[in-house]
């Protein structure tokens, strides 16, 4: 198994994990947006709607960031492009609503961000690992295009020569 295979299983778990904790503390602001409203800044004004339309629509995008999130646990590609434009609208919308509460706003639309970079970027690279190993006897991938370490390169030159 490759280096690259664990990272890769690492950041999916990772993504999937901060894209639930996102969703859940997505969750609790949008139910605190609709319920508690005294808790948040009084003259905060926004691009539509009221405080309680944007608890909703944060309440909503955080039950389908943890549906997403459990869902990239279980290694779905599609939850993985799920997970990226739930991240994305939910960072989209935590800057929305950041009059409201700012600091909590902008620490949940980090948290979105690091789960649409995990999807993003390591996700990608399972695909390469799982059609390596349905590669014909013999072909080693990568091998002749780059050596994985200077000591490798040198042993090949030698039986070359």
């Amino acid at each position: 198994m490759d280096i690259r295979d664990n990272l890769t299983a690492g950041w999916r778990t990772f993504s999937g994990f901060v894209l639930s904790l996102g969703g859940i503390f997505a969750l609790v602001y949008g139910l605190m947006a609709v319920y508690r409203s005294t808790f948040f800044a009084r003259d905060a004004v926004f691009a539509f709607g009221g405080l309680e339309t944007w608890g909703w629509i944060t309440f909503g995008l955080g039950v389908l960031a943890v549906a997403s999130g459990l869902a990239v646990f279980g290694g779905r590609e599609w939850a993985r492009w799920t997970g990226i434009g739930i991240a994305g609208l939910g960072a989209l919308g935590q800057l929305l609503t950041a009059q409201a509460y700012p600091l909590w706003s902008l620490m949940i639309m980090g948290v979105y961000l690091l789960a649409v970079y995990g999807l993003a970027v390591y996700g990608v690279r399972e695909t390469a690992a799982i059609s390596s190993i349905f590669r014909p006897e013999g072909i080693d991938a990568g091998s002749e295009e780059r050596p994985a370490t200077i000591e490798d390169r040198s042993r090949r030159e030698r039986r070359a020569a």
